[in-house]
């Protein structure tokens, strides 16, 4: 066992390095209480050694048991593809639990681990980021039940850094390696240096955990988190982004009806393409070159390989794919062309405000000043205090009857939760209401 390993090891030692003091208040407080450690301390191996891959029934069965059997929270975390596969699909699942140790679980081999999730209802899951690893969970059969987001707790606590390393570092005094955060998941078999990346990302996040809600406790914004975790654990999937060629990066630039149908015939075509290979949509054609051809509009196979993004070792065939796409989209009737912008739901965009009604301009003017400064005086972002499309929607459409119990059933009728409601009310209350 290396010094690292022993130090990790020792709970005592994990939790040096900025871990809240012991007898904190309970009032809210400002910046989070981390002294960090003199020197951090390397985090090199898990403490019992890389785990095997699991990857057939038997030994999934295994896992299964020997976690239902562990006490406290469970680490979860996620790898994905990202960037190389089509899709945000888990390719490698990593779960550490006391009394179970760390388990590495491939869910290509095992694709279904309902059987795991059924296990682990009504424990608590701690993830970092949550929302970045619940729909790929979720695609598993791994659903929470209740959760701890480490990254949202230090958010909550004000910490100016908040990706895992960052907070290791600051909170426990241990540095993790990060250099495999963007390789390609999808491979097989999966590196031993990669595995042992994976391994450690949960090591520390259990202690990570209890030492945040500390903080939190210390701060008086424990309550306040745990309705953000209910928040995250109780929301219903996403529902499908509408027209999501309109994400097109570069879109911008194309402004008439006809270039535009040619972005969507030409983001369609790849997105049938990538997936039929399970490659990412960037890997078949990039965003830059669909753009290129909307704008420039090509008449023929030849045209459309002089502009960036097509030629070089592009073959004819590929080519001719492309140029269908475009000449589908010049072949469209004008009643079958998209419309030059989404139907706005809600509030039209602010920069419009001044114009269509000044005294709504006046009222988000007010109430952006008043929600920063709360913001700077409770020491967290903005938008983790209360979200800028609710704070926009109850000023472009005030209550009838500026008070408190108004305003707060409007905050609440958007979405945010109690805690919020209570710090905010107060704020746009006088803020409306001048």
């Amino acid at each position: 066992m290396t010094d690292a390993q022993e130090t990790a090891a020792d709970s005592s030692l994990r939790t040096t390095g900025g871990a809240p003091p012991e007898d904190g208040g309970t009032s809210v407080t400002g910046a989070p209480s981390t002294e960090p450690a003199s020197e951090p301390i390397p985090l090199l191996e898990p403490r019992e050694g890389i785990p095997p891959v699991i990857a057939d029934a038997d030994a999934l069965a295994e896992v299964v048991a020997a976690f239902a059997a562990g006490s406290g929270p469970v680490a979860v975390d996620a790898e994905r593809a990202s960037g190389y596969r089509y899709g945000q699909r888990a390719y490698l699942v990593q779960l550490r639990r006391e009394g179970a140790g760390t388990a590495l679980i491939d869910p290509v081999a095992c694709p279904d681990l309902s059987g795991l999730g059924e296990a682990l209802s009504g424990v608590e899951w701690v993830l970092h980021a949550a929302t970045q690893d619940l729909p790929c969970l979720r695609e598993i059969g791994m659903v929470p039940t209740r959760l701890f987001d480490t990254e949202l707790a230090g958010r909550l606590a004000g910490f100016p850094r908040v990706g895992l390393g960052a907070m290791v570092e600051g909170v426990l005094g241990f540095v993790l390696e990060k250099g495999h955060s963007a390789v390609d998941w999808s491979t097989r078999p999966l590196p031993e240096p990669w595995l042992r990346y994976a391994a450690l990302d949960v090591e520390l996040l259990v202690d990570l955990r209890d030492a945040l809600e500390k903080e939190l406790d210390r701060q008086g914004k424990l309550e306040w988190a745990r309705q953000e975790f209910d928040a995250i654990a109780s929301a219903p999937p996403p529902e499908p982004r509408k027209d999501p060629w309109r994400r097109t990066s570069g879109m911008h630039k194309v402004r008439r009806r006809r270039q535009l149908a040619v972005v969507r015939e030409l983001w369609q075509t790849r997105d049938r393409i990538a997936q039929r290979r399970d490659v990412s949509p960037g890997k078949v054609l990039g965003d830059a070159a669909i753009v290129e051809a909307a704008l420039s509009l090509p008449g023929n196979a030849l045209a459309l390989a002089a502009l960036n993004g097509f030629g070089n070792r592009m073959g004819r065939r590929q080519l001719e794919q492309w140029q269908a796409a475009v000449d589908r989209a010049k072949a469209l009737a004008e009643a079958q062309l998209p419309a030059p912008g989404q139907p706005v739901t809600g509030p039209p965009p602010p920069r419009a405000w001044a114009d269509k009604d000044p005294a709504a301009a006046a009222r988000l003017s007010a109430a952006r000043a008043a929600v920063s400064a709360l913001a700077e005086q409770l020491n967290m972002p903005q938008e983790n205090l209360i979200t800028p499309d609710t704070v926009r929607r109850v000023c472009w459409e005030p209550p009838k009857v500026v008070d408190g119990e108004a305003v707060g059933a409007a905050l609440a009728g958007f979405g945010a939760r109690a805690w919020q409601v209570e710090q905010v009310t107060p704020v746009l209350v006088a803020a409306l209401s001048a």
